[in-house]
């Protein structure tokens, strides 16, 4: 897919395969981690499902006894690959949705897969592998801002949790403060028609990204992903790992150091842990050091499709 938050309307350069990290050197990396204290490990993109090794890598990292699996897809695929990778240990997922309408979901990722993200959504749900299916929405002024209640009404009867993203600054992207929709005023949008829509706190992990919503009665719930009007960055315990092999402290942080290339240099794993601690070190206080949403437009970073999110 293309879709017009993540990745540029050109398209991006694909990697060489070279270029990419090998199934062992995913998987050397996740037992590192993992023997460091690590315990939840996410899969994202691009589009992991792509990857020929997606069921050798889940099948990998779920032998390393870690409390959470997931992965972050696009859904176009993830039919036909769910059970290999529930077999592997899969046990969280989050699969991309920004609208409900049909020819709208072309017009936004500039592909068709409509009908396929739904019967992936539907396929997640019914394989109970899951406590929650995560649709993620990135919600845009002029897209979707008026799909909100609509994706709140999906929660009645399915068990989903809908997440409502802000929509965030990278290359490529044509961010503009202009399509930004803010956390309060999506609330205010679904409270104009449902008033009960209230707050639960309890459902919210330490660390969570996301601020819990919910309808009584309804089977799913919602959150909030406030990345911009709402930071989270004082208890953000995330590192991402690029499939080039590049360690990004942050998000939205240009600083980038590779193990790919320290481990084909020779590294040892103690080598590798002292550049990954060296990284840790350097993460800034908020938004990668650059204080707000208008300071990340300005700087430069990768797209969204080349980090992962």
């Amino acid at each position: 897919l293309r879709c017009q938050y993540c990745m540029p309307e050109e398209g991006v350069d694909l990697s060489p395969d070279g270029d990419t990290l090998t199934t062992e050197e995913i998987l050397r990396l996740a037992k590192l981690f993992v023997s460091q204290g690590v315990s939840k490990v996410r899969l994202t993109g691009g589009e992991p499902t792509v990857r020929k090794d997606i069921i050798d890598v889940v099948g990998g990292i779920g032998a390393l006894g870690v409390e959470a699996l997931g992965i972050t897809t696009n859904g176009i695929a993830l039919e036909r690959k769910l059970p290999g990778l529930i077999e592997g240990g899969l046990n969280a997922i989050n699969i991309s949705l920004d609208t409900l309408v049909k020819a709208k979901f072309q017009f936004v990722t500039r592909r068709n897969g409509f009908d396929k993200v739904m019967s992936g959504i539907d396929a997640s749900i019914a394989s109970g592998a899951f406590k929650r299916v995560k649709i993620n929405c990135v919600v845009m002024r002029g897209l979707n801002e008026d799909e909100l209640v609509d994706f709140v009404e999906m929660t009645r009867d399915r068990k989903v949790d809908v997440r409502f993203i802000e929509y965030m600054p990278f290359d490529g992207n044509r961010w503009n403060d202009t399509k930004f929709v803010s956390y309060q005023e999506m609330l205010e949008t679904i409270k104009g028609k449902y008033p009960e829509f209230k707050r639960v706190p309890d459902l919210d992990k330490k660390s969570d990204t996301s601020k819990a919503w919910k309808m009584e009665g309804y089977a799913g719930q919602v959150g909030f992903i406030t990345s911009m009007s709402n930071h989270f960055c004082g208890t953000c315990n995330r590192l991402r790992l690029t499939a080039d092999g590049n360690i990004k402290n942050c998000l939205f942080g240009t600083g980038e150091v590779s193990l790919r290339d320290a481990m084909r240099g020779g590294a040892s794993d103690a080598e590798l842990l002292e550049v990954v601690s060296l990284a840790v070190r350097k993460k800034a206080a908020k938004h990668g050091g650059h204080g707000d949403m208008y300071g990340i437009a300005a700087g430069e970073n990768r797209a969204m499709i080349k980090i992962g999110g």
